[in-house]
């Protein structure tokens, strides 16, 4: 479990956490800076159920990230929803962070009504540890290739 002094917040339920949360994504992932922006806030006001943005916080101090999304630019249209953009500081890896915060991504699209949950990755021998399942090979539009994961949901932590 996080540590007494870490959680993984929403930003959806955290709008306050908006312009922080899109600076680290984008400085994370190197996506522009506009495409975080558009999707993270828009996601704060939608009826729908997805996208959703987390953050993992150490007192004031954002550590870790991960988003859940209908698509992670990837081929297999019929699978969702995405765990995507997952991010722990390097200082911070070893504690177990982002086991939790896949674990949280499993918790949350439980509560949303999923049953399964997937990724897009180029690890090999990271997931597996934490019961995601390799299932396929997925093709993006820039045309690389990614190993895609799939895992059960969980209804509690």
């Amino acid at each position: 479990m996080l540590s007494m002094n870490c959680d993984i917040i929403s930003i959806r339920e955290n709008p306050n956490h908006l312009e922080r949360g899109v600076d680290y994504f984008t400085a994370k992932w190197g996506i522009d800076r506009r495409i975080y922006l558009d999707c993270i806030s828009n996601s704060i006001t939608t009826d729908s159920p997805l996208p959703r943005w987390y953050l993992l916080m150490k007192q004031d101090e954002i550590i870790g990230c991960y988003g859940l999304i209908t698509n992670d630019f990837i081929s297999r249209q019929d699978l969702y929803p995405w765990l995507c953009a997952l991010f722990v500081e390097g200082k911070e890896r070893g504690n177990e962070y982002g086991k939790e915060l896949l674990l949280h991504g499993r918790h949350e699209a439980a509560l949303l009504g999923y049953k399964k949950i997937y990724l897009a990755t180029d690890h090999i021998s990271y997931y597996e540890k934490y019961s995601w399942y390799y299932i396929a090979t997925g093709f993006h539009p820039w045309g690389a290739e990614s190993r895609i994961y799939e895992s059960n949901t969980i209804n509690k932590l």
